[in-house]
């Protein structure tokens, strides 16, 4: 007896085999495609480390390397020298990449005993060396992160890379932009004294030019204000993280 595909009865049947038939597919494509993907994101924090670096593609120094070199290019400037750093003391490792600094902030906030797991990577291009911090804040609307790459005495910013989740075109996105992330090199992440004072984004800095790389600041971005603060809470935090193993190398 043919089935009445008028009644309810069917159209949820239907609605119920198709949930399972489609959500079985798309479990099987994400399956199939997870190493790809894994790769792909492995691609783009080199690209982004690179980046901070200054190590761009040849014919657009605003630019990333192309993917399939990035690995190559990756090898050639940083290669094994990634670490790990608990409490200040570091451990070298073979991929620094599997470290997730957003999980690992979310085991510090359910549980204060955690050990936070900090992921550096250390590379050197025209004999300088750059030590590269992974930093992630929030902006306006969503997750904000970068990298940001030191000189070997731990003071003077060298590369900065920044990108964002979903900030308002125009005005937060532009943090992305040459101009923006090109005030923080040279910038200085001490005071006078000596102390650890990060970058501020700072509304107001009547540095236009940015010529003044000791005054622990940067212009801030035009109607972007939340923004600004939250890369200032970004870089801030992101280094200060790392000081206490910096100041071990200075001994």
């Amino acid at each position: 007896m043919a089935m009445n595909t008028d009644k309810n009865n069917y159209t949820i049947i239907f609605s119920v085999i198709m949930v399972f038939v489609v959500g079985a597919l798309l479990a099987g494509v994400s399956s199939v495609l997870k190493p790809d993907i894994a790769i792909n994101k492995k691609k783009e924090k080199q690209q982004n480390i690179l980046f901070a670096m200054n190590v761009t593609d040849d014919e657009d120094p605003n630019a990333f390397v192309p993917a399939d070199k990035a690995q190559v290019l990756f090898d050639q400037y940083v290669g094994g020298e990634q670490f790990v750093i608990v409490d200040g003391n570091a451990t070298k490792t073979t991929d620094a990449f599997e470290i997730d600094i957003k999980k690992e902030a979310d085991k510090v906030k359910q549980d204060a005993d955690y050990k936070r797991r900090l992921p550096l990577f250390v590379g050197e291009k025209d004999g300088e060396k750059f030590y590269i911090i992974p930093v992630r804040g929030n902006g306006l609307w969503d997750a904000i992160w970068g990298y940001v790459a030191l000189n070997d005495n731990f003071d003077t910013v060298k590369g900065a890379f920044f990108d964002h989740k979903g900030e308002t075109p125009g005005l937060g996105a532009n943090i992305t932009e040459a101009y923006f992330r090109e005030d923080f090199l040279g910038e200085k992440i001490l005071d006078a004294d000596g102390n650890y004072r990060g970058i501020e984004v700072k509304k107001g800095n009547s540095d236009p030019k940015n010529d003044r790389k000791d005054d622990n600041a940067v212009d801030a971005l035009a109607g972007a204000t939340i923004t600004g603060d939250g890369v200032t809470a970004m870089v801030k935090k992101g280094i200060k993280m790392y000081l206490p193993y910096f100041e071990t190398l200075k001994k």
